[in-house]
């Protein structure tokens, strides 16, 4: 009897750890406006902001999700866009790092709140999945809401990356993809996460039968990689090389899955999303060199 009282207490306390484990997964600790603008302050220069004329309205995501969305106007009239989605626990401000590049290059520049993030209503986040159908959607809207527009360009980092690669599933009519540091597949980065705890990683697996029965969708299937098979949107792929969190092996392992034109550069001695502040002139390069010479038949610049 006493061996089946310490089997029971065993067995409840490993069921308990994995659904606190799901329940940490799914919930993130989002970063406020006035964080993430004061950090952005302190790492590049975002002076170009303020001067913009910007244009703030909000659309309907994937089962109404409701997110805001904020254009920042070309001062140039252009006929560009490109739509830049924000990282884990990081908000649209995080992405001006990005917005300044894509304005020199002649694009309107379209930044949100991907949804759990910023000021949006709380809820869980399911690493691409809803996230990737909440942007399928601002890319309707965005094809919609300006009827000129020639070129339409997605830009991802990390969690955005990784939404920008899943949203291929659903194939919009888009030009190309700039993905930097996102996963193939959370699974594998959540072992590294557990591994660097102390937590034996075997647990990311009852934890996604957690997640699955608690919240309706399973770590296992947050694999950004699956809506590559049939792929043909052009994708540069940039990493930091020294990104122990999403390792650089993800964007190669995509490269290699896609059906369409990529490319996959490396920034020395960069770690996770600062390849752009770590050697702004060789990204820079990468993603001009990308937008002019296009998949070898389409050209964006």
């Amino acid at each position: 009897m006493t061996v089946l009282i310490i089997a029971a207490i065993l067995l409840a306390l490993f069921v308990i750890s994995s659904c606190m484990l799901a329940h940490y997964g799914v919930h993130i600790k989002r970063q406020s406006f006035e964080y993430a603008l004061n950090w952005q302050r302190e790492h590049y220069d975002i002076s170009f902001y303020d001067p913009l004329e910007k244009v703030d309205y909000k659309i309907a995501g994937f089962d109404g999700y409701v997110l805001p969305v904020q254009l920042l106007k070309n001062p140039v009239p252009t006929d560009k866009y490109i739509i830049i989605s924000h990282g884990h626990t990081d908000n649209h401000y995080g992405m001006l790092k990005y917005a300044k590049m894509y304005l020199d290059f002649g694009f309107n520049v379209i930044i949100y709140d991907l949804r759990a993030h910023g000021e949006n209503k709380k809820t869980i986040c399911t690493f691409s999945i809803r996230e990737s159908k909440d942007l399928y959607e601002l890319i309707k809207d965005t094809r919609r809401r300006y009827p000129g527009l020639k070129v339409l360009g997605l830009h991802g980092e990390s969690l955005g990356g990784a939404t920008t690669i899943a949203v291929l599933k659903y194939a919009p009519e888009v030009d190309f993809v700039v993905d930097d540091c996102g996963f193939a597949d959370i699974i594998s980065v959540m072992q590294g996460g557990l591994k660097a705890m102390h937590i034996p990683p075997f647990m990311v697996y009852p934890a996604s039968v957690c997640a699955r029965i608690m919240y309706g969708y399973s770590f296992k299937d947050m694999r950004p990689i699956d809506a590559l098979k049939d792929n043909k949107v052009p994708i540069l792929f940039i990493h930091g090389a020294e990104d122990t969190y999403i390792l650089p092996s993800h964007s190669e392992r995509m490269s290699r899955e896609t059906k369409g034109y990529s490319e996959v550069h490396l920034i020395p001695g960069a770690a996770h999303a600062e390849s752009i502040l770590t050697d702004p002139e060789s990204y820079r390069k990468y993603v001009e060199e990308f937008l002019r010479h296009g998949d070898g038949s389409s050209v964006w610049f």
